[in-house]
């Protein structure tokens, strides 16, 4: 290389290392300034709220920033994403274009490949209740319930594919290692019981939703605002004080190890992950008398049990539809002991299972929706009639939501749906929401949300102000950034709030 050719490239790799130096520096600087909170105010231009929580107590109730309409929140997620068009989202035009290639995609390529034509609901869609609301007949009993539901028909996602959707509805991001909905409100909310989880999953008698424990994990949040999972179809072990131990050395032994942790906890003073760890133990140990009584079912009442049809059995649906039913009568027990946020799932993802198991309907939509329909019915129906009953439904908000919609053609060869995510339905009922109303819509086909599109960032954001949270301001310092369930996006659905 010649003199002036080895003097320029010396120059540039000096110019680099400066230049990359001082690049380093600024982000150094950048992070300590956000550290000591000594940055610029947010985006939102409002300055972030955390929850002031006490190392050694993160489940103690905290009380909102703003009035709340709601006190817990009972989500039932429908894994393997339901069709809007086979139960909530009446669409005439797909009655009388059955048949016929959608206008403008008559070569239209979506997840699993080409579609073939438009095609109606194997159900009928009746109108419900005072409001006339049109479900369909796959759903009765909730349809008796329009009038106490509010209806959300234009969500829109961001993903097609199961994993990606699922962790998108229960955090907010398509991607693995972000906090659930229902680790955001214990940490920022706590809950109203000691001796129980602020926060349980339940998962589907047939097993997890495909993305797991992703559905309610914390994510960067302290592993103490993790679900924890249990349900009521696997027996839960009888942790009691075993009888060959005096009660008096029982608590003898639990004194023992409390002034242990104590003492070890004042040798790190500020570790909140120790102080956290040491409650979640305590949590544990609390947990092993109240659990198993919680989750025992034999005392409910032989009406109780019909009207959630948990009494039924003898074939493969009503076999499927009472486990499910035992499962909605423990969420019910848990928001009454005043568990905060219970996830309860309908549909579980196995190998091979396709359709089976959950609402992946691609192949044949009239025979996989004749059992998941019943499954889902009676049961939710009773859910919610059972909480109305109680009064429970006052302070409780029900969610019932899905991961995405399905095409309103049938795949190419098949006799079902391909996957959906440009307009689907969500409803919520109970605390803080119209009765009885539709919000949004998608086009004549359901295809597409079109009107007063509601995004799932806008869906979190509602969920979050019924607990008296803004979404704006709910936030957790993780890697240098300020970071929210809705990211930088979200706005309240004010429409239909009661």
């Amino acid at each position: 290389m010649s003199a002036p050719h080895l003097r320029a490239a010396l120059l540039d790799r000096r110019r680099f290392l400066g230049e990359s130096g001082m690049g380093l520096g600024a982000i150094a600087l950048t992070h300590l300034l956000s550290r000591q909170r000594l940055l610029g105010a947010s985006v939102s231009g409002k300055e972030p709220i955390r929850p002031l929580i006490s190392p050694g107590a993160p489940y103690a109730p905290r009380v909102a920033p703003l009035p709340a309409r709601a006190k817990n929140v009972l989500v039932i997620f429908c894994s393997g994403a339901c069709s809007h068009l086979d139960t909530f989202d009446y669409k005439p035009e797909l009655i009388r274009r059955h048949g016929q290639p959608i206008p403008g995609s008559e070569k239209l390529i979506t997840f699993q490949g080409e579609q073939g034509a438009l095609n109606r609901s194997p159900w009928e869609f009746r109108p419900r209740g005072q409001t006339g609301k049109m479900i369909s007949d796959l759903l009765p009993h909730l349809g008796a319930l329009a009038d106490e539901l509010c209806f959300i028909h234009s969500m829109k996602g961001k993903t097609n594919t199961h994993g990606p959707g699922e962790n998108f509805m229960s955090t907010g991001s398509a991607l693995d290692g972000f906090p659930s909905l229902g680790s955001w409100l214990t940490y920022a909310l706590g809950s109203e019981d000691q001796s129980l989880p602020a926060y349980v999953a339940i998962p589907d008698p047939r097993g997890k939703p495909q993305n797991s424990v992703n559905n309610w994990a914390p994510g960067f949040l302290p592993a103490a605002y993790q679900g924890t999972e249990f349900n009521a179809t696997t027996p839960i072990r009888n942790l009691a004080r075993p009888s060959g131990i005096p009660e008096n050395r029982d608590q003898a032994t639990r004194s023992f190890l409390r002034g242990l942790n104590e003492r070890h906890a004042s040798l790190y003073p500020g570790d909140s992950q120790l102080a956290a760890r040491i409650s979640s133990y305590e949590l544990a140990a609390r947990m092993q008398l109240t659990v198993p009584g919680v989750a025992d079912l034999s005392s409910e009442p032989e009406h109780i049990l019909r009207l959630y049809g948990a009494d039924e059995g003898g074939s493969k649906v009503k076999d499927l539809r009472a486990a499910y039913a035992r499962n909605c009568i423990l969420g019910r027990r848990l928001v009454e002991k005043g568990v905060r946020f219970v996830q309860v799932f309908n549909g579980a993802y196995q190998t091979g299972g396709e359709g089976v198991s959950n609402w992946d309907g691609h192949k044949d939509i009239l025979n996989q929706y004749g059992v998941h329909g019943p499954v889902l019915d009676k049961p939710t129906a009773g859910l919610l009639i059972d909480l109305k009953q109680r009064g429970l439904l006052d302070e409780t908000l029900v969610v019932w939501c899905t991961e995405f919609g399905r095409m309103p053609t049938f795949q190419k060869g098949s006799q079902g749906r391909d996957h959906n995510p440009e307009g689907f339905t969500c409803w919520l009922a109970g605390a803080g929401v119209k009765h009885g109303f539709s919000h949004g819509a998608t086009d004549e086909f359901g295809h597409r949300a079109i009107q007063d599109v509601v995004t799932v960032h806008d869906f979190h954001a509602t969920l979050l102000h019924l607990l008296g949270l803004d979404h704006e301001r709910l936030t957790y310092y993780h890697n240098g950034i300020e970071r929210r369930l809705t990211d930088v996006h979200g706005e309240v659905i004010r429409p239909i709030l009661a």
